[in-house]
């Protein structure tokens, strides 16, 4: 019906309905292709791919990616996922000859055949590479298998020709074997049987392995059937070392080399061999050996008298080293002893002065007096301290501070010591590390540097302060005597009058000065230098004569945060308002332990007196509860004052504890492993001083006299 009124139409559908049946037919055609091309790449054995070339940034056909590739492929080449992967991305140190070899088989269509080393998987493989289609299609098709086990056999048997050959122009080869292995026959010559000690005269063919065995050294035997039982099992090449007994009864070294084949199944048939005399290599060896301890004896003696030399040197040197530390130490102790009876010198005439005033009824001059003899007291301790210093054995009371923030507090103070002919350049690192380090000796150390630096320039100059982050690498931190890592660097330089190499080698040894007598006490490079090894860093100078100088300090990193003033409080020793604190103060010095108690007795604290570690622990076992205890670091009678601290902690784990030093060893006293509570105080103090650090630490005066 819907043909009869639309013809032309009915026309078209069966004509369409014809092509999408073709269409269903070819689509079925294809897809059975595509399985039937699958299925014969995957019935290759050995490895297939199509590789189409591509441009690349080396230039035009410069590469090529894999396209198609069958399983084999990863069998005989151990690498998966190829297809997508480009040459030079598998094998980029050896892509050019791939590349040779397949470029021209693209461009002449000739196929080709031949075996070649795939060195990014240390393999051997067998080649036919066919162009696929026109040249422009860029494609080749490559079949390839894994030969790597044949090389590598083929390669040992020339070795060993080569050596069987080396042997017959040696005339070292003294018998040959052929031994049937499935029948356990041996076929021998006669100098096979001569070197077993074998009757020449007997049968020499079907000889069996324990026969031959018989005549191996005992100690032999278990290696040369190993290595035979793995020869067997591999196949290939054979070559073993043992004794043999002849028939005068003696052993003599040979070597067996051969090689066994196997066969179709895998299973060892022949193993053919020749016998190889040893026996005179292993006499050379025994003389080498001879030489070589001989050498070795020789050596021995010869590291003797090497040693009993060295030791003569080394006590020469160490007479030469003790004649120049006595040359230090007089240098050192004239130094001391010029600046303290200075010191002493002005102490004793203010207080015969006092004496005289006192007598005379003068007493408007007796504090003018006794500002001098304590001015001078503090140039003493001022001097104590430069040298403990410069030894290392100064008391520091350490923070975590950044040197920044240090130098930006000295500002007027460096500006007003240097003067106004010194121009001063700062040039800070806005990143600083922080650092672990006595600020008050820092600040000192920067002063004393910047101060130098003034007096290097007596025309006037620049004067520059930096501060930098630094990781030292081992050649440098080697070069300035420290651990490799991280550090802060401070360094003052100025535009003056520099230094000889001979100044820069002695300017941090104590009393070298080269300024004017009276204008410098050779102390302060000195003291910088002992403060920033005493902080776990040192001090370095470049200097050249009219090239100015640079001074460095350089301290560790510290990791943590920059500390505010210590504010530390025990809040278990902080007694109620108005109540009546107790001190128990210990010091085997009688007049600092009287002088002491007397200043805290006037600020109204109650004071308990010990004069060591062991009269002070009877007291506390008295019931005496203490709100502060005050000790010296050096006490006697076997207690010190950290070990006498430790004890009544205890028992008292809040309690807070001051301590006394004019010299402490970091191993009595080590401030970084000071605890809560904990704080010293340096021989000679101020009073304030003194009242200072106990308020701090108990909260305030006490309310009742």
């Amino acid at each position: 019906m819907i043909a009869a009124i639309f013809p032309v139409q009915a026309d078209i559908v069966v004509t369409i309905e014809s092509k999408s049946s073709n269409q269903r037919t070819l689509q079925e055609e294809i897809a059975l292709n595509r399985i039937q091309r699958e299925a014969l790449f995957e019935a290759i054995d050995d490895g297939f791919c199509i590789i189409e070339f591509i441009d690349g940034p080396h230039g035009p056909l410069s590469d090529y990616v894999h396209i198609e590739a069958n399983s084999g492929y990863q069998r005989h080449t151990g690498i998966s996922d190829i297809i997508g992967k480009r040459l030079r991305e598998i094998e980029p140190d050896n892509p050019d000859t791939w590349l040779a070899i397949y470029g021209k088989v693209l461009q002449t269509g000739e196929p080709v055949r031949f075996e070649q080393e795939f060195v990014a998987i240390k393999r051997h493989i067998e080649v036919a590479a066919t162009r696929v289609g026109s040249p422009e299609m860029r494609q080749v098709s490559v079949l390839f298998r894994d030969v790597t086990a044949r090389v590598r056999l083929e390669t040992a048997l020339r070795e060993n020709v080569q050596r069987v050959q080396l042997a017959l122009a040696a005339g070292a080869i003294i018998g040959t074997w052929l031994w049937d292995v499935p029948a356990d026959q041996f076929n021998i010559d006669e100098g096979f049987a001569n070197a077993f000690g074998l009757d020449p005269e007997q049968p020499r063919t079907g000889v069996k392995l324990e026969k031959i065995i018989e005549t191996v050294h005992p100690e032999d035997r278990e290696g040369l059937l190993a290595a035979i039982t793995k020869a067997l099992a591999q196949g290939g090449p054979y070559a073993h070392q043992y004794r043999t007994k002849r028939r005068d009864g003696r052993y003599y070294w040979l070597e067996a080399n051969g090689r066994v084949d196997l066969d179709v199944n895998g299973a060892p048939s022949k193993f053919p061999g020749v016998l190889i005399d040893m026996e005179g290599r292993r006499a050379i060896e025994a003389e080498r050996d001879h030489a070589i301890a001989s050498l070795r004896a020789l050596n021995e003696t010869l590291e003797l008298r090497v040693e009993e030399r060295t030791s003569a040197l080394l006590k020469a040197e160490e007479a030469l080293r003790q004649s120049q530390k006595m040359e230090a130490v007089g240098q050192l102790s004239g130094g001391l002893a010029h600046d303290f009876n200075n010191i002493l010198a002005g102490i004793n005439g203010s207080l015969e002065l006092l004496k005289i005033r006192l007598a005379q009824g003068r007493l408007a001059d007796v504090d003018r007096h006794l500002s001098g003899a304590q001015s001078a007291i503090k140039r003493a301790a001022s001097l104590t301290q430069r040298m403990l210093a410069f030894s290392r054995r100064q008391t520091l009371d350490p923070k975590p501070a950044n040197p920044n923030h240090i130098v930006a507090g000295m500002t007027e103070l460096i500006g007003r010591s240097v003067g106004p002919s010194i121009a001063i350049r700062m040039s800070a690192a806005s990143d600083l590390w922080n650092t672990f380090v006595d600020i008050g000796q820092l600040e000192n150390a920067l002063l004393n540097l910047c101060i130098n630096a003034r007096d290097a320039m007596p025309d006037g100059g620049t004067l520059t302060i930096e501060s930098s982050n630094c990781h030292l690498d081992d050649a440098r931190a080697s070069q300035l005597g420290l651990s490799t890592g991280a550090y802060v660097s401070l360094c003052v330089s100025d535009t003056g009058i520099g230094m000889s190499k001979d100044v820069v080698a002695r300017a941090f040894d104590p009393f070298f000065t080269t300024k004017p007598v009276g204008q410098g006490t050779g102390l302060g490079l000195s003291m910088v230098y002992g403060f920033a090894g005493q902080s776990g860093g040192t001090a370095h100078i470049d200097s050249e004569p009219e090239q100015g100088t640079r001074i460095c300090i350089y301290l560790p990193r510290y990791e943590g945060e920059e500390s505010l003033e210590n504010n530390v409080q025990l809040a278990a020793a902080v007694a109620a308002a108005g109540e009546r604190k107790t001190i128990l103060i210990v010091d085997d010095e009688p007049l600092v332990r009287t002088v002491s108690a007397e200043i805290l007795k006037d600020l109204g604290y109650r004071l308990i007196e010990a004069e060591d570690g062991p009269s002070a622990l009877k007291l506390m076992a008295l019931d005496l509860q203490p709100d502060l205890l005050i000790t010296d670091v050096g006490l006697p009678n076997g207690l010190n004052g950290r070990q006498l601290a430790d004890a009544i902690r205890a028992q008292r784990p809040n309690l807070p504890v001051l301590f006394i030093t004019g010299y402490a060893e970091n191993a009595v006293l080590n401030h970084g492993d000071l605890e809560a509570g904990m704080q010293i105080l340096t021989k000679p103090f101020a009073t304030d001083a003194l009242t200072a650090r106990v308020e701090s630490l108990i909260g305030g005066k006490s309310g009742v006299a």
